[in-house]
Formats: C-alpha cells, structure tokens, sequence
C-alpha cells in the first residue's frame, strides 16, 4: 500500500502494521533484515521479526499483552486500512488492553516527514508505548539528540548467555552518553557501532524544560540524516536498540548487522536503575477515552556529514545547526505535536 506527495513515498504493510519504507529527495534511510522475503523465520518466532525493519509501533514496548508477542499486537498482526493520496488511516484487528487502535500515516508536500499518529480509544489500565524506527547504517554513523539527563540500561542485557550472543555494555547502569560504562572501557553512544558483533539496549531520559525532543542520525557514507521528533511532555524517553551482530541463533544468526532502532517513547520499565519519578512525563500511557501518540519521522541530504549540534523549532520550519554552526532550514508541521 502506497501514499506520496510532492517529494515523498510511502510503502505501508498492513498485515503487520509496518512502514515497509519511505523516501524522501531520493534517500530512503530504514534497515531491512536478510532474511525478509527470502525466508521462513523458526517456528514461535514473533511475527514482525519476518519482516523486520522499516518503522513500526509498539504496544506494549517491550513487553506482552497476555498472549501476544513481545511488543504487542500492532506490530505483531493485521489492520483494517485505507489509503488516500498522501494519508493512511488503519485500525488494528485487535484490541490493545481493551482499547481500539487507529494509526494515521500523513504526508504533507515539500516535507521530508512521515507524520504519525496512534489514537486509543477506550481501554482501562496503563501500557508502555514507543515507536520503533529501525534505520540502516552500514558505513557507521554519529547519533545526536536532545538534552538528557542520563542515560541508563534495563537490569538485565539483551544476551546475557555468551553460547546465543554478546552485549557491550553494563546493565544495568548509567551515564553520559560519550563515557557509558562497558563491560571493560567506556562507549561512546554518539558514535555507531559502539562495539563489534553486539547486541545492545539503552534509554535517555529527556532533559527538564525541552520544548522539542529530537533525535539526529547522520548517516556515514550516504550524505543523509535521519530525523525522529517528538513532544517530550508526551514521550519523555530517547531509546536506542544496537543490532550488530549480536545474536548467533535463528534468525538472526550472526548476520543482522547495522541496524539502530531509534525508538521514542514511554516505557519506565525499561529502566534498570530509575523509576518514573525520574522522568519528565509519565512512563507509561492511561488508557480511558480518548488518547493520542504523536511522532514524526524523516530524511533530508546531508552532504557534510557532520554531527548535528541542536535542533530548534521556529514557526513552520526546522532549524538543524551542525557542530561548525552550519545551518539547514526546512518545512515543518510544528502544530502537528502540539507544542
């Protein structure tokens, strides 16, 4: 299923509930797995690890409904869509904790963005929520983001078993991003990989008083940088997924390498060391009436290559200042996450 408008296509999967893709001046930023369409992935494997890559939403994150797979329903089974020109309406098959959920998919001309939204409705209770972009870096990358306090892993790594795979840094602990405690020297988070065949989970959390939360990677090799944007008083954690060769059983076997995931979201329980009080938002979304989640995610050229040092917001547009003080403007729908 396609959508585009002036400068910009979609490809959306609504089996799963995956954007398979999207391309913006030429530059289509997001990580496919080897194995997609070219093989079966082992029996009892959740279902968006056949298709993994692209962008997708998680709920919970990280964790089950029930019976569900990890990560949810929405990405783990079918939608009801329809497709405009530019914008896809779709609505999950299943409930999420009781609730209906709706993803709108908007594109809007000129902009190299992919705006998002996911709107529960009804439901009780509270769940983790994040989206789940899963960009490609085969030539390595710098990674920026918006102030934070810290950042922290989950009290347990993701391959803490050496026989299925490795992971490089501590768990759980915390730090700043150029010196996060390792296994046995410090990593540097603003630069990927971060360490060889690993494996690796780490959130930030948002700093106090920010307006915009963003998140910059700027692409070795390609001439690109990806966006992610979100409003921290909604989404009050930067999350970041290291694939790197990390895992030696099916199907990951040791080959799924350069892939980030940069996942915006709520999710407190993914902190090893904090709790939500730490945060500057809830770590979690209450489900009742009528809830949103907002996120917008896009490309543009890059030629420098350098890393970006802020990001601010001025009317409709986007300013991105790198670390030389160069500055890039382009078209941005600031309504759209309600500042």
């Amino acid at each position: 299923m396609r959508i585009a408008a002036v400068g910009i296509t979609l490809d959306f999967d609504p089996t799963l509930g995956i954007i398979e893709r999207f391309e913006a001046g030429g530059i289509a930023p997001l990580h496919r797995a080897p194995w997609v369409d070219r093989e079966e992935i082992p029996a009892g494997a959740d279902p968006h690890l056949a298709r993994l890559g692209g962008d997708f939403f998680c709920a919970p994150f990280a964790a089950r409904e029930g019976a569900s797979p990890n990560h949810g329903w929405p990405p783990n089974s079918a939608w009801d869509a329809r497709a405009g020109a530019a914008t896809i309406m779709a609505t999950l098959q299943r409930r999420v904790f009781g609730a209906q959920l709706t993803k709108t998919l908007s594109l809007r001309d000129g902009h190299p963005f992919v705006y998002q939204c996911h709107r529960f409705e009804g439901g009780a209770g509270t769940v983790s929520v994040a989206n789940h972009a899963n960009v490609s870096l085969r030539k390595g990358g710098h990674i920026r983001t918006s102030p934070k306090r810290w950042w922290e892993t989950p009290a347990s790594a993701l391959e803490p078993d050496p026989a299925r795979g490795r992971s490089a840094l501590r768990y759980p602990a915390k730090g700043q991003a150029e010196v996060f405690p390792g296994g046995n020297e410090t990593i540097d988070l603003t630069t990927f990989p971060w360490a060889p065949e690993h494996e690796d989970f780490v959130a930030g959390l948002e700093a106090d008083g920010q307006t915009l939360g963003w998140t910059a990677v700027t692409r070795s090799g390609q001439g690109d940088l990806f966006l992610s944007l979100r409003n921290p008083r909604h989404l009050p954690m930067t999350m970041l997924w290291h694939s790197h060769g990390g895992r030696d059983y099916a199907p990951w076997s040791g080959r799924h390498h350069h892939c980030l995931g940069v996942e915006e979201g709520a999710a407190s329980q993914m902190l090893g060391l904090s709790n939500e009080s730490d945060l500057t938002a809830p770590g979690a979304i209450s489900l009742g009436e009528i809830v949103e989640v907002k996120h917008v995610t896009g490309v543009v050229p890059w030629p420098a290559e350098t890393p970006v040092a802020t990001i601010t917001q001025m009317g409709n547009f986007l300013n991105i200042i790198d670390i030389d003080g160069q500055i890039e403007r382009i078209p941005f729908d600031a309504g759209f996450l309600e500042f």
